[in-house]
This record gives C-alpha cells, structure tokens and sequence, in this order.
C-alpha cells in the first residue's frame, strides 16, 4: 500500500499562516493539521482541495504517493 507524505508544513510556511490560520480558513481544528504534518491523518478528498486552495499550491505537491 503506498504512503502518504505530505509537504503540508513547508507551503504553509511558504504562505505565511500558522497552523490557527490555515485550520481556520479549512474550517477544522489546529489539531487536525498538526496531526497532517506529522503524517498521522490522511485527509479526505475535500480536505485537501481546500488546504490546497487555501495556501495557493497543488494538491499534487502538498500530499505525494510513495
């Protein structure tokens, strides 16, 4: 089965946003996201096309199959 790594922290950085501010716009909690960036939670679909929008990148560069 592949893994899910996720580029999530160095686009949100690349942003400017806190973790607060992204989970804000995504309408999840902080926790959520801390939990994204270190790999331990796999977004849903939906999840994940609107962190991309959010921070202005692929959805392709941010989550990756390996």
């Amino acid at each position: 089965m592949a893994k899910l790594k996720c580029n999530l922290k160095k686009y949100r950085q690349l942003a400017g946003m806190t973790q607060e501010d992204l989970a804000a716009l995504v309408n999840v909690r902080r926790e959520t996201i801390v939990r994204l960036e270190a790999g331990k939670y796999n977004p849903s679909l939906k999840l994940a096309m609107d962190i991309a929008k959010a921070i202005g990148a692929k959805i392709e560069d941010i989550f990756i199959f390996e």
